[in-house]
C-alpha cells in the first residue's frame, strides 16, 4: 500500500515533530472550540495563544 503523500512529507513531518514538544491535557466538552474561537479573533491559533498564556503567566509568577 503506497503512502498518501510523498517521502519528502515524510521526512519534512518527521524534522518537524522531532524538533518539538507535545503537551496534551483534557479539557470540559466545548471549551476547545470557545478557546480556539477566541484565539482566532485575535489573530493566533490555537498554539500560539496557548503558548503566549503559559509565558505570560509564567513570567507573571515570577515577578510576584
Amino acid at each position: 500500500m503506497a503512502r498518501p503523500y510523498t517521502e519528502a512529507q515524510y521526512r519534512a513531518h518527521k524534522k518537524y515533530a522531532e524538533s518539538t514538544d507535545e503537551i496534551r491535557y483534557r479539557t470540559k466538552k466545548g471549551r476547545k472550540a470557545e478557546v480556539t474561537a477566541h484565539a482566532e479573533s485575535i489573530g493566533e491559533t490555537l498554539g500560539q495563544f496557548v503558548d503566549r498564556a503559559i509565558d505570560e503567566t509564567m513570567n507573571r509568577d515570577k515577578e510576584a
